[in-house]
């Protein structure tokens, strides 16, 4: 099968590779070697290099290739690599012949970037994207509510080897898994917290949210998903729901939601021995108070994991 290795790799839990930045805003490439090596060396085997978490669209197009060669540079070759993919259908083009030099496993396309969006477009797009590339590619659905009959479309694309659902709706996402493709993998995009849901709807991975930094928990939780140790699967999710519910909130100054996100995973890095950095603009990084929260909630984290594990 051609997309054997990507499909596993779907079927697993998803790491994101953070961009570190120095107090300048310089990408410190050496670190973000670093992380990818560590937490290659814990047994994750998936993930997404150039992704909403390693901060996208703060980059530029050629920092982007440039990230995504780092990652993949910095990782073992069997491990399986998802690149960020988004914008003009020009510019993801260009990304993805980029991608395709360096030797990515897929190209994920990102969250489609625009005020107004027409589903028969969006199908075009990524009918655009994936004749671009022998490479297999995993749309990225959030930030809009597709219809059940758009993502079912969606799986029939040439190409399309699998999805990343991120909507808080584990009801469509199992209308959707019953109407697509069967040869499509579906993966929650939501992470640790909506594993349970969405799995008994027909997800059959997951991406990182605390197991960016705290991989035994991902690990963990996967093999109780697998075995269908509901109870076990329950109690893990559960333990990554306080730090998971701290990256949603606003921060100081702040009415939006999830604004500290990144820099509260970055800090979970620090915490956990890896690289986190400094984050850039639009984003902030965390207070006082906020890392102060953080340290509790990762002490608490590491208190669930000597119980669970």
């Amino acid at each position: 099968m051609a997309y054997a290795k990507l499909q596993d790799g779907l079927r697993d839990v998803a790491v994101g590779l953070l961009t570190p930045f120095d107090d300048d805003g310089g990408i410190e490439h050496e670190k973000l070697a670093a992380n990818a090596e560590d937490l290659a060396s814990t047994g994750v085997n998936t993930f997404l290099a150039c992704a909403n978490i390693s901060e996208y669209h703060s980059l530029s197009q050629q920092e982007r290739i440039d990230v995504t060669e780092t990652s993949v540079d910095a990782l073992p070759d069997d491990a399986c690599v998802l690149a960020g993919v988004g914008g003009s259908t020009k510019g993801a083009e260009e990304l993805i012949d980029a991608y395709d030099e360096i030797g990515v496993d897929a190209m994920m396309i990102m969250p489609p970037d625009h005020t107004y969006l027409h589903e028969q477009g969006l199908l075009e797009y990524f009918r655009a994207l994936a004749a671009a590339t022998d490479t297999g590619i995993v749309p990225y659905i959030r930030g809009f509510d597709p219809s059940v009959a758009f993502l079912a479309d969606l799986t029939e694309i040439e190409g399309v080897v699998g999805i990343k659902y991120a909507l808080e709706d584990p009801v469509k996402l199992g209308e959707a898994v019953v109407a697509g493709d069967d040869d499509v993998v579906w993966v929650d995009g939501l992470a640790e917290p909506y594993a349970v849901s969405f799995w008994a709807q027909g997800a059959e991975g997951f991406t990182a949210g605390v197991t960016n930094f705290e991989p035994r928990l991902g690990r963990a939780l996967l093999s109780a998903l697998r075995e269908g140790d509901w109870e076990r699967a329950r109690a893990l999710q559960s333990a990554a729901v306080p730090y998971q519910q701290f990256r949603g909130q606003t921060g100081a100054n702040n009415t939006l939601a999830g604004a500290i996100s990144v820099p509260a995973v970055k800090y979970g890095l620090e915490l956990a021995g890896y690289n986190g950095g400094n984050v850039r603009e639009p984003i902030v990084g965390l207070t006082e108070a906020d890392e102060k929260q953080a340290e509790t909630l990762y002490e608490q984290l590491q208190d669930d994991l000597e119980r669970l594990l």
